[in-house]
Formats: structure tokens, C-alpha cells, sequence
């Protein structure tokens, strides 16, 4: 499980396309503590880490990752925003976030506010359901507050800090992002769908038994 919250920007240096993909990230804050066969969300994927040698760590995409994410079509000099997993203690200072991608998001307009940047996207078919004014979503593995969501079209508004701090700073009009739903959104829409008027208890007696933590 991890926040949206980036530790630092990476940059993938190898890509190796022999029997699936596997990426080899050169990073530093991430690298403390890192061992092979942990968690590590590489611009919003979760993925394992595999080998840590020096300032590197290297990682597998499963077929279907690469195929859902943008990490499919990574070539070595990209930047990726690298998160550890949350660990017992520490502040949620943003939304949970599982890591797992449910598609792909396009950018079709970047307007500068002054020192922030409004930037619109289109989410891909089937995922506008998940967009409330005021929610959270996941982009590039970076938690951001959903803004007038029309249809599949929404916004989020990105400060100075989500500027220097992450990837999004790069955002250009066409570029893809790797997009993840609220959590608490989908279990509320699987409670929902179950029938909640029928159902005994309420929803957070529900989410407690689904293991959610709301």
C-alpha cells in the first residue's frame, strides 16, 4: 500500500526486453533499506524489486502491466517518481494507493495559473464513475485531488511543490499517464452493487469486513 506522496524522481537506465521487460531505475532516498523481493510503486505501477547493486535497483513488468501502463514503452533516459510502500506508523499524508494501474489517462490541456498548473485530462472509457469533484485519483503513482470531472474529462490542479517533486512538472498536451481509481471508490461501488439497503449493518461495517480502512 502506498500514499500518492513521491520520495524522489528516478531514471530508468536500462530496459531489457529479453523474456518480458525488465527495468534496472537508477534512484538514491528509495535505495535505503531496499532489498530484493520488496515493493516499490515505479510511477504508479507496483512492482518487486529484484536486484539492488549500487545507486540501481531492477524490476520485472508482468505482461499485463507492461500492457495497461505506460512502463510498457519505457527506453532508458525516462524519469519515473518512486515511492516505498507505507509502512505501520507512518502519516497517510495522501490517499491509499495499491499500485495497481487501471488504465491510462491522456492530458489534453495545461494552463498555468500562476505558480500552479491546471491540467485537464481524458480517463480512459469506464473509469469516469470513479470521479467525484474533490476526490482523490492517482496519476503516475502521485495522489491529486479530482477536479470538475465532466463525463470522462476532469482536472487537477498541480502546486510548486507536486511541481519540482514529481514527474508531472513534464506534462505536455498528448502525453499519457498512468491512472489509478480511488480505492474506497470501487469497494463503495462493490457495496453498493451487493444491495446496501438490504444488507445488515452499515458501510463501514462492511468495509470493515472487506479489510478497508476508510
Amino acid at each position: 500500500m502506498f500514499t500518492g506522496l513521491i520520495e524522489e524522481i528516478g531514471v530508468i537506465r536500462e530496459v531489457r526486453r529479453e523474456r518480458g521487460l525488465r527495468l534496472e531505475v537508477e534512484a538514491r532516498v528509495v535505495l535505503e533499506g531496499l532489498r530484493p523481493g520488496d515493493s516499490i510503486a515505479v510511477s504508479g505501477p507496483c512492482l518487486t524489486v529484484e536486484q539492488v547493486s549500487g545507486n540501481r535497483f531492477s524490476a520485472s513488468l508482468l505482461p499485463e502491466t507492461a500492457e495497461l501502463t505506460t512502463l510498457g514503452a519505457a527506453r532508458p533516459g525516462r524519469r519515473v517518481n518512486l515511492e516505498r510502500p507505507l509502512a505501520v506508523g507512518d502519516r497517510l499524508g495522501g490517499h491509499f494507493v495499491a499500485g495497481h494501474i487501471d488504465g491510462v489517462a491522456e492530458v489534453v490541456s495545461v494552463e498555468t495559473r500562476g505558480n500552479t498548473r491546471l491540467v485537464q485530462l481524458l480517463c480512459p472509457a469506464g473509469l469516469e464513475r470513479y470521479l467525484v469533484d474533490q476526490g482523490s485519483v492517482a496519476l503516475d503513482g502521485v495522489s491529486l485531488t479530482v477536479r470538475n470531472p465532466a463525463g470522462r474529462r476532469f482536472a487537477v490542479s498541480l502546486v510548486p511543490a507536486t511541481l519540482e517533486a514529481t514527474t508531472l512538472g513534464d506534462l505536455r498536451v498528448g502525453d499519457r499517464v498512468n491512472m489509478e481509481a480511488d480505492l474506497l471508490a470501487k469497494h463503495v461501488e462493490k457495496f453498493a452493487g451487493k444491495g446496501a439497503a438490504e444488507r445488515p449493518g452499515d458501510l463501514m461495517e462492511w468495509l470493515a469486513e472487506e479489510q478497508v480502512q476508510p
